[in-house]
């Protein structure tokens, strides 16, 4: 039964005649939730059946790609041999794949991760193209990210946790012979990773993540373990994409030093002088990569939500004239070596994500993958329009709102849709199941970015630091206040909805604002901020401290004790959909459970969905199908009615 989708359940039930509902899947625990119809189902299954795709890595020698898509129930790892080929499937798992990387030099073997049931504790493997055999590279056990190759293919860095559980120290490897592991440099927290080779194999660029607004650089000699610094003491600032020159005398970075906003910089190794190469970007700089060859850089700026690709000639600082591409968003680029074919993946409000190359000396623009959208035509999805509106205190909220087509008559319905992070941003991308809401149910949706969000500057991040967390809730009080402005949205009829950080949102705004809201739908959600400091993963644990307080500290113990939605539970009174996974890190289970059980107590009504193999929401398609079947019948009863 766990392996049949819910297209199969709907043709083999309607070939019976048999239960007119659907059943559930042994792998999920259903409290409340009333039994979903199969004519539901029909309904929306063409919006769940999109594909997408995303960029993992060029093949070094050819011009030939791997991608990371979904035929079955996860993302798995599959090779793309020219543009609009077909997507050859290479590994086959009941969980998710990420980040596949070929070896740098001959492209006969690449290294991938995956994780079971949703619980990120990631590891290490090694597939051979030749036998399509996989060697598990880690212990099995601890959690493993950014395998790096060396440039001569012999070696691979990554950080783990199998020394405490706690700190991600950094090993290295020749993965011809797993038994060669050795720990090249022991660290203390959560945030330490690999970014770049040096040319000449001899040294490694670390980063040390201690927040958004703090991350420090190291040089590591993989043959000592030494590590020099190479930002300066005492600085508070941003620094990421840090790469290697070609002639390895310095990195090319994005960073905050001195601005608002990550701009595009290089660092000079041997004087440490930070030299900047936009200064007139007010936008953040979300992703970078050099050429091989060292001539041309790329980069990609944040422009409002939007994604705009840039190429710099490193010697003269000119940007190349590119081909037009689709207005959207963007995600990591990569050069081949061939330092001509920049390949990037890009989705929009009309396009699931799919992969694209520009040859920069041509100009020209080729896509290589066409992801499908479930048989609906694309071009009736809804663009979204920019909104802004003004907070309690006079500070400016940015979102995004799609209004449904035309033929829906009257004042709408409208759904809050709260992001995570909190240190994230709603990008308009394609939404997937959320355009039956807008097409069908005619229900319009409001992205906000509130404070704390990125992509506004540095100051707006961190304007929920701390003690102004419940800032944040307030910007969703003065966006209720802003619907009711508007003629076409119903401020009789919201729903607000949120995952992670989101979620924590979503209680609170049920808490704060239950008589202005019809229902709320937390996924993922934190209840207590006590309990979920004392209780997620422990690599993460001082990372999430840095954002939200230390609990530890007994001042913020009792204002997270105070702003915590659980201890507000009473005041909640409009039907809650909570939706939670087993196996969360992040998030720990008891976070949804304790708000379940405490909204039951004091008389309120609660749907709970609970996923036994999926961690911090669902990554499984059989799964995300029966959740937004519920969610549409939760909109259905409690927000449209």
């Amino acid at each position: 039964m766990l392996r049949v989708t819910i297209s199969a359940w709907l043709f083999g039930l309607s070939l019976l005649g048999a239960e007119r509902s659907l059943p559930v899947p042994e792998n999920l625990r259903v409290q409340g939730t009333p039994a979903i119809p199969i004519t539901l189902m029909e309904k929306i299954t063409p919006y769940g059946e999109s594909r997408s795709a995303a960029l993992l890595d060029w093949h070094p020698l050819k011009r030939e790609m791997l991608v990371a898509t979904r035929f079955a129930d996860v993302p798995q790892v599959h090779h793309v041999a020219m543009p609009g080929g077909a997507r050859t499937q290479l590994t086959f798992y009941p969980d998710r794949v990420a980040r596949a990387r070929y070896d740098p030099k001959s492209g006969s073997r690449f290294c991938f991760l995956k994780d079971v049931g949703g619980g990120e504790f990631y590891q290490i493997y090694l597939y051979e193209v030749d036998t399509g055999d996989a060697v598990l590279l880690t212990d099995g056990k601890s959690r493993n990210m950014g395998p790096l190759w060396s440039r001569d293919g012999r070696s691979l860095i990554y950080s783990s946790t199998r020394r405490n559980g706690r700190d991600t120290d950094l090993y290295i490897a020749d993965p011809s012979v797993p038994q060669s592991t050795r720990k090249l440099l022991e660290v203390e927290g959560g945030g330490w990773s690999v970014a770049d080779w040096s040319p000449d194999n001899s040294s490694v660029v670390v980063q040390e993540y201690r927040s958004i607004a703090e991350s420090v650089l190291y040089l590591v000699n993989v043959a000592t373990g030494a590590k020099q610094r190479l930002t300066p003491e005492g600085e508070k600032a941003s620094y990421s994409e840090a790469q290697f020159s070609a002639d390895g005398k310095g990195l090319y970075l994005a960073t905050d030093s001195g601005s608002e906003f990550l701009r595009p910089a290089y660092l000079d190794l041997s004087s440490r002088k930070l030299a900047f190469l936009r200064r007139d970007l007010n936008w953040d700089v979300e992703y970078i990569a050099l050429s091989k060859d060292g001539r041309r850089l790329a980069y990609v700026a944040n422009e409002g939500g939007s994604s705009v690709l840039h190429v710099m000639d490193t010697a003269t600082k000119r940007e190349l004239n590119l081909p037009k591409i689709p207005l959207g968003v963007i995600g990591e680029i990569q050069w081949h070596n061939n330092a001509k074919d920049l390949g990037f993946s890009l989705s929009s409000a009309k396009s699931p994500f799919d992969v694209y190359s520009i040859d920069v000396e041509q100009a020209s623009l080729t896509r290589w993958t066409r992801s499908e959208t479930g048989g609906l035509n694309p071009e009736r999805f809804v663009e979204p329009e920019a909104i802004r509106w003004k907070s309690f205190d006079g500070q400016m909220i940015w979102g995004f709102l799609y209004r449904p087509p035309a033929r829906f008559t009257g004042p709408r319905p409208v759904i809050v849709s709260i992001h995570g992070g909190p240190e994230s941003q709603y990008q308009p991308a394609y939404l997937g199941r959320g355009n039956y809401l807008l097409n069908t149910l005619g229900v319009a949706l409001i992205y906000p970015n509130v404070r704390g969000s990125s992509g506004h500057g540095k100051t707006y991040v961190r304007l929920d630091n701390g003690v102004k967390r419940e800032d944040s809730v307030k910007d969703i009080g003065t966006l209720l206040d802003w619907i009711g402005s508007q003629k076409d949205l119903d401020s009789s009829r919201i729903m607000v909805t949120g995952g992670s950080y989101g979620g924590y949102m979503t209680l609170a705004s049920m808490v704060h604002y239950n008589d202005r809201l019809r229902c709320g739908l937390s996924v993922v959600g934190i209840s207590n901020w006590i309990t979920f400091l004392e209780r997620t993963e422990a690599y993460r644990r001082d990372l999430r401290r840095a954002e939200y307080g230390d609990e530890r500290d007994p001042q913020m113990r009792e204002f997270l004790t105070r702003i915590s939605p659980l201890n507000g539970a009473n005041r909640i009174t409009k039907p809650m959909f909570i939706v939670q996974g087993k196996n969360d890190p992040r998030v720990p289970m008891k976070e949804s459970e304790q708000m379940v059980e405490a909204i039951r107590k004091n008389g309120g009504a609660v749907w709970y969905l609970l996923a036994e193999d999926e961690g911090h929401g669902f990554a499984k398609k059989k799964n995300q199908d029966y959740q937004f079947a519920a969610t549409v019948l939760f909109v259905e009863e409690f927000l449209l009615k």
